[in-house]
Order: C-alpha cells, then structure tokens, then sequence
C-alpha cells in the first residue's frame, strides 16, 4: 500500500468519474457509497479499486448509467424492482430503501431485484437498515467461479450473504459473507506475492485441491470437507437472487471482467428488512442486543486469542481510517491517475 487518502476526497473522485463515464448523479452517489462503505472498513477487495471497472463497464453499455427504475407491487409486504440494467448499488440501495418502509407498514418488507448488475458489498445494503433500526439481510449471486462440494467444475458465484442488526447504541451488528473458501481476490493476492494458498479452499482445473496460487482455477465452497453447507449456502442464494426472480443463474451469467462489457448481465439480487418493534418493544429488543454482545465479547477465548462479534473488526478498522485515511495499493492509484488524465479531473492523492 502506498497513498493514505481521505474519504471525502475519494468520495468526490470516484463521483466525478463517474459522472464523465455517463452516469446520471444517483448512480454515482450509490455507486460511489456502496464503495465507500468497503473501503472505510477495510473491505477492499470490494471498495474503490472497483472505480476503473465501474467506468469501464457504463461506458461500454453493460450497465446503464441513466436507468429508469421502477416498482411493482408483489403481494402484502413483498414488492419487485425493475432496475433497468442498472448499477447494482443503485438498484440495491432503493430496493432497500422500499424493504424497510414495507416494514415500517407491515412488520416485515422484502424487494426482488430484476435486471441489475454487480453490486459490490453486500454489507453495504444490508447495514442500510440497520440505520434505520431495522434488521437487514441482502443476497446476490454472481458469475461461477466456486465447485460445488466434490465437483470438478465452476457451478455458482461467492454469492454473498450480509446481515445487519441495529445494537442499542453501539455499532451495528454486521455480518458479510461469501459463500466460498476465500474470496478470489485472496488468490489474486497470494499470486502477485508468491505466497502458498491455504490447504483446502481453491482447485485446478480438475477440480483437485490445490496450494498453488498460479494453478487455481476454482474455489472451493466454503465447510473444507463438510463443503456441501457452503454450497448449500450458495444455493440458497442461488434461490433467491435468480431463480425467484427469472433472471440468470450462476453458470449463466457473462463474466465479471469481460471480454464482452457491452452485454447487460440480467443479473437479480434479494433483500428484505424486519421492524423489530413489531415483534417486542424497541427498548427490549435493544437491551437484549446490548447483553447478547457483552457476553460474547467477555466470553472465554484460547490462549492468546480474542472473540469478536460480527463487524468489531471492520468498525474499528473505519475508525483508523477516518483519521489515517484509506490506504490505495499501487494498481488502483495508477487506475485513479489514468481516469484523471482522462476525465480532467484532480487526483484525490
């Protein structure tokens, strides 16, 4: 890592070049957000290292970046968004915006997602009902790149899984999760280091367990020899994100990095939001978060070791980053110099 820069000044970059890609101001104020939301808390694979390829992908016509988003009811607390081809921040971010006044009406709201695109963090969403003292879960699947437990071939994407819980005053509750071994950004890394990969989350080509970073050419579902939970994970999501909303499975969806990034990927994604006062009194439900967070953070650790509830790493990490600023490795600060020259715009290093 080499430049430490502010958030408000890559906020405003990554804006900016979006805005000259094409994008209208709501796609590049959520695009722009949900990478945020990564890069403040330290999730970078899924951050602002996105920038170059979000600009690449609306200036070459997979996503729209003027789309026209639309609801339609479904039925009770369940409606549908028509996205457009839209960034999958945006998409998200809206339909969770309605899950969460669906449950404000109904207790409980939840939006299918039709016609959208990657999404980046799922945390993001998900962590967006939670500021508004709901519980938020958001789901996405992606193009294949996990086996399934004992296959030999590509099936589903990470598909993702994040879960947030507002906690009574303290950080939200956080839960983000792909449904692989690792995600595939750890064998980009460990390749680029020359470093091992740990034993029993990625395969060669013959679907056979593999160290080396160089030779992988799947990942594994996450559970190591109790494998098939992950993938039964995956499918869940599988489920939600494409079959319950017609659009492309896995194995079907065009590949993230191209060649072809004019195709729209007709991708679909799930949220869904729980008031918790419809259920037992707000205050009661706060305090039991409160004291279901206190007994695990005290609960007995190994020697050596801390427990930490879902999200602890990732607040803290968005504190230091706050004052310190988010550190840019150095191939998205050339991406972030060559998108200035482009576009005319100032570097926010």
């Amino acid at each position: 890592m080499t430049a430490l820069v502010a958030l408000d000044r890559l906020e405003a970059f990554c804006q900016g070049a979006l805005a000259a890609a094409g994008a209208d101001e709501p796609t590049a104020t959520a695009a722009s957000r949900a990478m945020l939301h990564g890069s403040r808390l330290g999730v970078d694979s899924h951050g602002v290292r996105l920038l170059d390829h979000y600009v690449r992908v609306i200036e070459g016509g997979r996503v729209n970046g003027r789309p026209t988003l639309r609801f339609r009811e479904g039925f009770g607390a369940l409606a549908v968004l028509e996205a457009d081809h839209a960034h999958g921040a945006l998409a998200a971010y809206r339909a969770m915006d309605q899950a969460t006044d669906l449950a404000s009406r109904h207790g409980i709201g939840a939006v299918a997602i039709r016609d959208s695109s990657h999404f980046g963090p799922a945390g993001a969403y998900a962590l967006a009902a939670a500021h508004r003292g709901q519980i938020g879960l958001a789901v996405c699947n992606s193009d294949a790149f996990v086996r399934l437990h004992d296959g030999a071939s590509r099936f589903h994407g990470t598909n993702p899984i994040a879960a947030a819980a507002p906690s009574g005053g303290e950080d939200p509750w956080l839960f983000d999760m792909a449904t692989s071994a690792v995600p595939y950004n750890r064998v980009q890394l460990n390749r680029s280091l020359g470093r091992p990969m740990p034993e029993g989350v990625a395969s060669d080509a013959a679907g056979i367990d593999t160290t080396e970073a160089a030779a992988v050419e799947m990942l594994a579902p996450l559970g190591h020899a109790f494998a098939f939970k992950g993938a039964g994970l995956a499918g869940l999501v599988e489920i939600l994100s494409a079959v319950l909303t017609g659009m492309r499975a896995s194995f079907d969806i065009l590949p993230m990095a191209g060649p072809d990034l004019s195709t729209p990927r007709r991708m679909g994604a799930f949220v869904l939001a729980i008031r918790p006062d419809a259920v037992i009194p707000r205050d009661e439900f706060e305090a039991g978060m409160r004291h279901y967070l206190a007994a695990l953070r005290a609960s007995p650790t190994r020697e050596g070791a801390r427990v930490l509830a879902p999200g602890d790493r990732e607040w803290a990490e968005a504190r230091r980053r706050a004052t310190e600023g988010v550190p840019l490795d150095p191939a998205t600060e050339a991406a972030f110099a060559a998108l200035a020259r482009r576009f005319g715009l100032a570097t926010p290093f």
